[in-house]
């Protein structure tokens, strides 16, 4: 993790992560870690929650909202 990089996206004001998999464990709570300890600012983890249904790829990115028409929204 490059936490200057990191800190650099949170001057923007905010930051949002987005994963192709469960949003528990996963990239978005390591950069909150780095985020919270230095720079609060407003974050948006998108991904899929607990339980994810079976589904080709293209299916889940578009069930949970994680297109680039779903992540612009």
């Amino acid at each position: 993790m490059d936490e200057a990089v990191i800190l650099a996206a949170a001057d923007t004001g905010a930051i949002v992560t987005v994963e192709e998999h469960s949003v528990r464990g996963g990239l978005g709570g390591a950069i909150a870690e780095v985020v919270t300890a230095n720079t609060p600012v407003p974050m948006r983890i998108m991904g899929f929650p607990g339980f994810v249904p079976t589904g080709s790829a293209a299916w889940l990115m578009e069930h949970f909202g994680l297109t680039a028409a779903g992540i612009a929204d």
